[in-house]
């Protein structure tokens, strides 16, 4: 008699729990995008170390004593520029040159900077042609001092096949696996943390493309590559992407063009 009131216990007590459970499950809110079938899970967690450089929690030892590993303190801004519009008809490099309009589109953007006034560290193009001279005008419009870069890592290119895939523009296989690593070596170069030893924010302009500026920004935000054809650039202009000491990346801006006379906008 007692084990059967024991049992009947048990089982009552086993029941509550179940319900309980039941209960706070029903009252835990869902993604507004879930069926409310699946687990409030984040479909996907933040990496904080995806560039390596979080530092390990630890401590050397030198001749005083203990010694705190140095962490990032300063934050990191990158402005990244699209080239202005060109010469669609060229078929080599040295002819893809900027149209007036382009030329323009430049100025506008090196202008908008001036007036920004950002402290720029400093300014790196693109070795094509066309970021080559956008970077040219922009930089007139900067302080002298500010140190100038060329760099082909971010020239224009293939990063990743994109999803959905589009009908008008299919590059061979070869071209992906050939400049979508370039693409993601001058990601890796450029998109980082601080460095320890940097005290102050600094803030670098790249002067390059739209397969590159959209390409980085689904990877700086830890988004899927492969999205990046669902974003569209305006010619000149900024996306604006901060990379605060402890990993976190924000967006201030992609795309932004609102100081441009709307009559010279292009997307071409």
């Amino acid at each position: 008699m007692a084990f059967r009131r024991f049992a009947i216990t048990g089982i009552v007590g086993a029941g509550s729990l179940v319900m309980i459970k039941e209960y706070y499950e029903k009252s835990r809110v869902k993604a507004s995008w879930t069926t409310h079938h699946n687990t409030p899970e984040p479909s996907r967690k933040w990496d904080d170390n995806w560039d390596c450089r979080r530092p390990t929690p630890c401590k050397e030892v030198d001749s005083s004593g203990d010694k705190e590993v140095a962490v990032p303190t300063a934050t990191r801004h990158l402005i990244l520029i699209r080239h202005g519009q060109y010469n669609l008809k060229g078929k080599q490099d040295q002819d893809r040159y900027l149209t007036e309009l382009g030329k323009e589109q430049a100025n506008m953007t090196g202008k908008r900077l001036k007036e920004l006034n950002y402290p720029i560290t400093k300014i790196v193009y693109s070795t094509m042609t066309r970021a080559q001279e956008t970077g040219k005008i922009i930089s007139s419009h900067l302080p002298e001092d500010v140190p100038v870069e060329n760099c082909s890592l971010i020239e224009e290119g293939a990063p990743i096949p994109p999803e959905p895939p589009v009908g008008h523009w299919r590059p061979e296989a070869q071209q992906f696996f050939q400049e979508g690593a370039r693409i993601e070596a001058g990601f890796r170069k450029y998109f980082h943390r601080a460095d320890p030893n940097q005290k102050e924010a600094s803030y670098e302009v790249l002067v390059c493309h739209a397969n590159v500026i959209r390409y980085f920004v689904c990877r700086a935000l830890q988004l899927p590559p492969e999205a990046w054809l669902r974003m569209s650039l305006h010619n000149g202009s900024m996306t604006f992407i901060t990379i605060r000491p402890n990993g976190r990346v924000g967006v201030r801006a992609i795309g932004e063009c609102g100081y441009m006379d709307p009559a010279k906008l292009s997307t071409t």
